[in-house]
């Protein structure tokens, strides 16, 4: 009997369920990254679930005590390759940054994901493919008070999307904020303008349907107004240890039943000085997607990251 041969190029280990596999089996899903944390994203190294922004949002980003001047850029990277019975190819990258100059904050962050898998004689199908990309501005009343303006896009062909541009303005306020842990919650407005992909505008019926049920056909656009409120913890358990959560919640104005959640958490331990290992698990619920989808993801993943300075 012939073995598979396995090649792993990366210490990344990912469970995900959700729209996006669920499609790629025969269906026509952010993912995270992704986009919207943002409340805490998920930077998946090995089915390309990197997500910049969940749902459109970022936590507010923490000023440094006792540091009105800040320069931060890192990369993360991995992919995992098969062959043998099963192949696969994946890839997954993001870029983040961030630069602050007395109460003034600017961050950008870009991720890439993309990913292939097939049986032995069979063809090999994209399982996953999506592109997202943050800005945002804080400005920082004092160290409790902040306003944040945020963009994010994300082109995403599993959850139907040719672009879902999210536009959030918001205040933060933080309960605890201090070198060891940080308590923060955040209220604030989120415009979300979807535009779908030609090729999932018509959804055909259900199985089991009776006989003659039409397709059902959806908008090319859709523009939501939503009111968003988030609560955010981080704890350095040890020097080189640090432990974050969140919960995020974006209710709909039009229409009370439509409301989406977004859950994460993540321990990361520093292995040297610009090297850490990062583990996150990220759930995204919305209660009414898009016929066909999933209202549940989730990502866990296991990471690499270098910080570049």
């Amino acid at each position: 009997m012939k073995l598979p041969s396995t090649v792993l190029v990366t210490a990344a280990l990912v469970a995900s369920s959700g729209a996006a596999f669920a499609q790629a089996a025969g269906a026509t899903a952010t993912g995270s990254a992704t986009i919207p944390k943002e409340t805490v994203k998920a930077n998946t190294a090995t089915k390309g679930k990197t997500d910049v922004a969940t749902g459109g949002f970022a936590a507010s980003a923490k000023p440094e005590d006792d540091a009105k001047s800040a320069e931060d850029l890192s990369i993360a990277a991995g992919g995992l390759f098969t062959s043998g019975n099963a192949r696969t190819v994946a890839i997954t990258s993001l870029v983040k940054g961030r630069i602050r100059r007395d109460e003034h904050q600017f961050s950008a962050a870009g991720a890439i994901n993309f990913a292939r898998a097939g049986k032995r004689g069979e063809t090999v199908d994209t399982t996953v493919e999506n592109y997202q990309g943050l800005l945002r501005y804080d400005f920082f009343f004092s160290d409790r008070v902040s306003v944040f303006l945020q963009s994010t896009a994300r082109r995403d062909r599993f959850q139907g999307l040719d672009l879902r541009l999210n536009v959030d303005p918001g205040l933060a306020y933080y309960f605890i904020n201090t070198k060891q842990q940080r308590l923060q919650a955040e209220a604030g407005y989120d415009l979300q303008h979807d535009i779908r992909r030609d090729a999932d505008l018509v959804i055909p019926p259900p199985d089991g349907s009776p006989a003659g049920t039409p397709p059902t056909v959806v908008d090319k656009t859709k523009t939501l107004h939503n009111a968003r409120l988030f609560l955010g913890y981080e704890n350095k358990l040890y020097e080189q240890v640090s432990f974050v959560t969140s919960l995020e919640y974006l209710q709909a104005f039009e229409d009370i039943g439509t409301y989406r959640l977004i859950f994460d958490a993540g321990l990361k331990t520093n292995i040297a000085e610009k090297f850490a290992v990062a583990t996150t698990y990220t759930m995204r619920f919305e209660n009414k997607p898009l016929p066909g989808l999933e209202k549940a993801d989730s990502i866990a993943s296991v990471n690499l990251v270098y910080t570049l300075f």
